[in-house]
């Protein structure tokens, strides 16, 4: 089973804001996300996916899921990527 480690970032509001999750189906964990049934973090925003990563193992996701979102650095960077991609 493949999973999933995805970072968002919001579009519904001036200020930018990302999200970092765990899924084993982004594309729905999406949605859910942009309905207001994902985390509470992410209710009231409107979503698009900048970020994905493929693991073989759940407890290797969940790791780099946590080194994810407690990295700031490494997540400017991919919004920095991302940003530079789309101009």
């Amino acid at each position: 089973m493949p999973h999933y480690v995805y970072m968002l970032k919001s579009i519904s509001h001036s200020k930018t804001k990302t999200y970092v999750g765990y899924s084993v189906n982004y594309k729905n964990r999406l949605v859910k996300h942009n309905l207001g049934l994902g985390a509470k973090s992410t209710k009231g925003y409107q979503w698009i996916l900048i970020y994905k990563k493929l693991f073989k193992s759940k407890s290797k996701a969940l790791k780099f899921e946590y080194e994810l979102k407690k990295n700031r650095k490494i997540r400017l960077t991919i919004l920095q990527e991302y940003n530079e991609q789309r101009s």
